[in-house]
């Protein structure tokens, strides 16, 4: 079992990314590849891909500086995912037939079959541990148990082939990610990833009134 991290007295979810985790941003160009004309390193190596997507770099260093709780790390979110790991405490869900999924919803929300999410499943007792504590989750949250949760593509910045500068996403702002599956073949090649996402199937909705009242088992 990882070693819970805490800022502030508050427990920090393995998979929120730390200040001293920040890193320059690497230079992209347009590179030749076996999959065509895309994005690329100009230093790029084996590991900076997953399933063709480039993806972007981040030092792992959990701890040092100060936690984004609103964000995620992206690699610890890819492993979390690859793997069914808890986004809280890191270690795998062991659901049986079912896992279960928690994000941060507007009241009244609820998660819907074939949903597509960059949120990583938790375990029952971490899950309602964040609930109490977190305070991005405070404003709002929703919960389902999923049967399966196949990859579905990635979510990041989309960069204008002709140019190489980045394209606003969507949401306020343009500050949101654009999420391209991974039959898009040519979206995919101009994309710098920094979230796996998964197909939420079998879903069946979670009744939060009272969840984060009952305890939380001992060991998470």
């Amino acid at each position: 079992m990882r070693r819970p991290l805490l800022w502030q007295g508050i427990r920090v979810p393995w998979i929120t990314p730390w200040s001293g985790e920040v890193r320059p941003m690497a230079e992209v160009e347009i590179r030749h590849g076996r999959g065509g004309v895309g994005l690329g390193y100009a230093d790029e190596v084996d590991t900076d891909r997953r399933f063709d997507a480039l993806w972007v770099r981040r030092a792992a260093t959990p701890g040092v500086g100060r936690p984004d709780l609103r964000s995620m790390h992206p690699l610890r979110q890819r492993q979390a995912m690859t793997h069914m790991l808890c986004q809280v405490c890191g270690t795998a869900v062991d659901g049986g037939e079912q896992s279960l999924f928690l994000m941060h919803s507007r009241p009244g929300d609820a998660i819907r079959e074939g949903e597509v999410t960059a949120v990583p499943p938790a375990h029952d007792a971490c899950a309602r541990r964040a609930v109490r504590e977190c305070p991005h989750l405070r404003r709002g949250w929703v919960a389902a148990l999923v049967r399966r949760a196949p990859l579905w593509g990635v979510a990041g910045v989309a960069y204008d082939p002709r140019t190489l500068t980045p394209l606003p996403g969507p949401g306020a702002g343009g500050s949101g990610l654009h999420q391209v599956p991974y039959a898009d073949a040519t979206a995919l090649r101009w994309l710098l990833a920094a979230r796996l996402l998964v197909s939420l199937q079998g879903v069946e909705p979670v009744d939060v009134d009272g969840f984060a009242d009952q305890p939380a088992a001992a060991g998470r």
